[in-house]
C-alpha cells in the first residue's frame, strides 16, 4: 500500500491544496495522473501526484483517508515539471491546478488507434547549409561552449532585422541533437512562421519536430505531446505554451522576436514565457537565447547588469543596407489641405513601387472598419452592452463588433438614444485602409491580413502564398505583419499612423511605437535592393519615432530607461495588478473597497503608498462583469514579500464564501485594461 498526496483537478479556489488518498498500486510514480473519489458525493475526479510515501504522515486520519480509484498508464509528468508547476504558484499566485494544467494535453487518444500527425508529409526548404557571417561565427563561438559542458546561461541575441539570427538559433539546435538533447523553438505568433518551420524541416526531418499551437485540434495535439513525451522528438517548435513541452534534458530554449507581447500570458495561469524557459532550462544545464532586433526593456537592462550574455549583430545577412526611413509629419499634410490618409510621399512612393515591380506592405495597427460609431446630433456612441467599450463597424459583415468579447450588433440606422438620423462613422481600421487603398491604386492587388482574414483555417497561408508568388502588389495589416514575414520583393513599408501606440495609456507606449516601427520596417529591402519606409505620425519629434528611423535602439534606450527610473516603472519595480470582478457593480466595488483595506492592512503605511487606485479599470465591463483595479508598485527586490501579503489577502478573500466577487493577480501585465 502507498499514500499519494495529490491536486485535485477542481476549478473551486476552496481546493487549492493537497489532498492525501491510499493506492493499492504499488507502481504508482510522482506526476501519474490518478483518478480518485472527491467530495462528499465521491465523485471521482482527475488528480496529479505530487508525492508518494510508504506511511500516513501522523497529523493523518486513517480512518478518513479515500483509495485512488484508478491510474493513468500514459500521462506522467517529470518532477521537473512538478517543481515548475510549484515555481508558477509562487511566482504568479495561480492555482497549483491550473500550473499543472499548463503541462498535460487536451484532448484524448484516437478510438481508432491512428495517430494524428500534423505537417505530415511535408518536405520543409531543403538546401546546403548557409555560409555564415563572421557576426555569427562569433556569435557562435561565444554560446556552443555552453552546450557542449552542458552549462546554464542566458543569452541576448541583438540583431537587426535579416541579419540571420534564425541560422544561428539552427546552429545551437544542431548541437544540442547531436549530443542528445533536446530544444525548445518559441516564436510570437505560430500561424507566421510557415517559413521557419519549413527551414526547420528541410534541415532536421519532420519526425525530429513536433509542432504545439492553439490552432492544432485537440486530438492532435495529444497526440504530439505523446510523440514528445515518449522521446520520439528532439526539437518542438510553437509559440508560447510550446514552453510546456513534457521534453528532458532540455539543452536549449530560444524565444524569438522576444519583445513580443504575446510572451507573456494574458489568461490564468498569467505566466511570463521567459521566466519558465529559464527555470526549465536550468534544471538541465540548457541554454536560453532571447533574440530580437528591438529587445524589451527590461531584458536589455538585464543584459547590461551581467544576467545574460549579450550577442550584437549589426549587420543584415546580405550586407544590404537597411531600409531607409523617412518620417511624414501629418500636420502639415493636414495644412495644406491633404485629408486623405495617404500623404504625399507615401502616395509617390507606393505608385513608384508598383511602377518598378516592386510590392507594398502598408501597417495599420487598428483592425475593422471604423473605430467607432457616433450620433452628430447627441454624441452618443455605441458601446457594448458587456464591456462597456466602443464597438468597432464592419463593412464587410455590416456588423458593429466588440474587439474584446467578440459580441456582434446590426448596425441601427436610426440613433439608439435621440431617434436621429445623422450616425456617422468615425477613424480608421484595416478595413477601410483596404477600400481607400484599392481607390486611390484601381490596378493594383491588394490583400488583407488582421484577426478578422485569418480567423478561417487555412486563410492565413492562402494570404501569404499569393503574397510570395507575387499575385498581390499591396499587403494590409495590422501588427501580424511586422512578425518576422521575409518576402524578397518589398521595397517599400507605409506606417499609416505612429500615433496609436504612442497614444496608448501605457507606460510601455514608446518602447511599443519604437518595436513596432523598427519590426514594421524590417520586413522591407530583405532581397538586392535597400528598401523604403514612410512613417506618418502627429508626432514626428519624439524620441521613438527618431530613433526608429535612424535604426538606434541605444539612443532608444539610453531616454527611456532614464524615463523608467525617474518614475520607478520596470525594470526597477514589479507592477502587479489587482483586478475585482462580480456580475454587480455595487459588489465589484465593495470587493475592491475590502481588497483594498486588507493591503493596506497587511502592507503596513510606509508599502502602501505604492498601492494605486483602487477605480473602476479602463474597460469597466467585460463578458457582464463589472471590473474595478488597483495597482501595486513593488520595488526592485521585494517582490517575495509583496507577493506574501497578496497571497495571504487572496486567501482571506477565498475562505469567506460570503463573498459576491472574484480576484486575480496579473504582475507585470502587457495591459493595464
Amino acid at each position: 500500500m502507498k499514500y499519494i498526496d495529490v491536486i485535485i483537478d477542481n476549478k473551486s479556489k476552496h481546493t487549492d491544496s493537497f489532498f492525501t488518498y491510499a493506492c493499492s498500486d504499488d507502481k504508482v510514480r510522482e506526476g501519474q495522473k490518478v483518478y480518485v473519489p472527491f467530495g462528499k458525493g465521491n465523485k471521482i475526479r482527475t488528480a496529479y501526484v505530487f508525492c508518494v510515501k510508504d506511511e500516513l504522515s501522523p497529523e493523518s486520519d486513517p480512518e478518513k483517508i479515500k483509495s485512488a480509484e484508478s491510474l493513468d498508464t500514459e500521462i506522467c509528468l517529470t518532477r521537473e515539471m512538478l517543481d515548475t508547476a510549484l515555481f508558477m504558484t509562487r511566482r504568479y499566485l495561480c492555482k497549483t491546478i491550473e500550473a499543472v494544467s499548463c503541462f498535460t494535453p487536451a484532448g484524448s487518444p484516437s478510438k481508432r488507434g491512428k495517430k494524428r500527425v500534423p505537417y505530415a508529409g511535408e518536405e520543409g526548404e531543403r538546401g546546403a547549409e548557409k555560409l555564415l557571417t563572421e557576426e555569427q561565427q562569433r556569435a557562435l563561438a561565444e554560446i556552443l561552449p555552453y552546450v557542449k559542458q552542458k552549462k546554464h546561461g542566458l543569452f541576448l541575441l541583438h540583431g537587426v532585422t535579416g541579419s540571420g539570427k534564425t541560422e544561428v538559433y539552427m546552429r545551437v539546435i544542431a548541437e544540442c541533437v547531436k549530443r542528445e538533447r533536446t530544444a525548445i523553438m518559441l516564436v510570437p505568433e505560430i500561424s507566421l512562421t510557415k517559413q521557419i518551420i519549413e527551414r526547420f524541416f528541410g534541415r532536421f526531418g519532420t519526425e525530429n519536430i513536433a509542432v504545439l499551437h492553439s490552432r492544432l485540434a485537440a486530438g492532435e495535439r495529444y497526440d504530439e505531446w505523446m510523440r514528445i513525451r515518449r522521446g520520439d522528438i528532439k526539437i518542438v517548435i510553437g509559440a508560447r505554451s510550446a514552453v510546456f513541452a513534457p521534453l528532458e534534458n532540455i539543452g536549449a530554449v530560444i524565444l524569438d522576436e522576444e519583445h513580443e507581447s504575446s510572451y507573456k500570458s494574458d489568461m490564468a495561469p498569467k505566466y511570463d514565457t521567459a521566466e519558465i524557459a529559464i527555470k526549465r532550462a536550468k534544471a538541465y544545464g540548457g541554454i536560453v537565447i532571447a533574440g530580437s532586433a528591438t529587445p524589451s526593456v527590461n531584458t536589455y537592462k538585464r543584459a547590461e547588469e551581467g544576467i545574460y550574455h549579450i550577442i550584437n549583430i549589426k549587420e543584415r545577412y546580405n550586407k544590404i543596407k537597411l531600409p531607409l526611413v523617412e518620417t511624414v509629419d501629418m500636420r502639415k499634410e493636414l495644412a495644406a489641405g491633404n485629408k486623405s490618409v495617404f500623404s504625399g510621399k507615401l502616395h509617390r512612393e507606393i505608385a513608384s513601387s508598383l511602377e518598378n515591380g516592386r510590392q507594398v506592405i502598408l501597417f495599420l495597427n487598428r483592425r475593422g472598419y471604423s473605430t467607432f460609431i457616433s450620433c452628430r446630433e447627441c454624441g452618443y456612441v455605441m458601446k457594448c452592452p458587456d464591456c462597456g467599450i466602443s464597438m468597432v463597424y464592419h463593412k464587410n459583415e455590416n456588423k458593429v463588433v466588440c474587439h474584446y468579447c467578440g459580441r456582434q450588433e446590426n448596425v441601427p440606422a436610426l440613433c439608439p438614444d435621440c431617434g436621429s438620423r445623422y450616425i456617422k462613422y468615425f477613424g480608421m481600421g484595416t478595413e477601410k485602409l483596404e477600400e481607400e487603398t484599392a481607390v486611390a491604386f484601381p490596378n493594383a492587388k491588394t490583400a488583407r491580413l488582421d484577426l478578422d482574414t485569418i480567423s478561417r483555417k487555412g486563410s492565413i497561408d492562402r494570404i501569404l502564398n499569393d503574397f510570395e508568388d507575387r499575385k498581390t502588389d499591396i499587403l494590409i495589416g495590422t501588427q501580424i505583419v511586422a512578425k518576422g514575414l521575409d518576402f524578397a520583393n518589398v521595397g517599400l513599408v507605409g506606417i499609416i499612423s505612429a500615433d496609436i501606440s504612442l497614444n496608448i495609456p501605457d507606460f510601455r507606449s514608446a518602447e511599443k511605437t519604437f518595436q513596432l516601427i523598427t519590426q514594421a520596417a524590417g520586413r522591407a529591402g530583405r532581397g538586392e535592393e535597400r528598401g523604403h519606409v514612410i512613417v506618418q505620425t502627429y508626432s514626428p519629434e519624439h524620441y521613438a519615432v527618431t530613433a526608429a528611423a535612424a535604426h538606434d535602439y541605444e539612443a532608444f534606450y539610453r531616454t527611456e530607461i532614464k524615463m523608467r527610473k525617474l518614475l520607478g516603472y520596470p525594470p526597477y519595480a514589479d507592477m502587479m495588478q489587482i483586478v475585482v470582478s462580480s456580475a454587480e457593480e455595487s459588489d465589484a466595488q465593495a470587493g475592491a473597497d475590502l481588497t483594498e483595506a486588507l493591503l493596506r492592512r497587511a502592507l503596513g503605511d510606509a508599502e502602501a503608498l505604492n498601492l494605486m487606485g483602487n477605480r473602476p479599470a479602463p474597460i469597466g465591463k467585460s463578458s457582464g462583469r463589472y471590473r474595478y483595479h488597483m495597482i501595486l508598485k513593488c520595488p526592485k527586490g521585494k517582490r517575495p514579500l509583496y507577493t506574501s501579503f497578496i497571497d495571504a489577502v487572496q486567501r482571506q478573500i477565498i475562505a469567506d464564501k460570503k463573498n459576491k466577487f472574484n480576484i486575480y493577480v496579473d504582475i507585470n501585465p502587457y495591459s493595464f485594461m
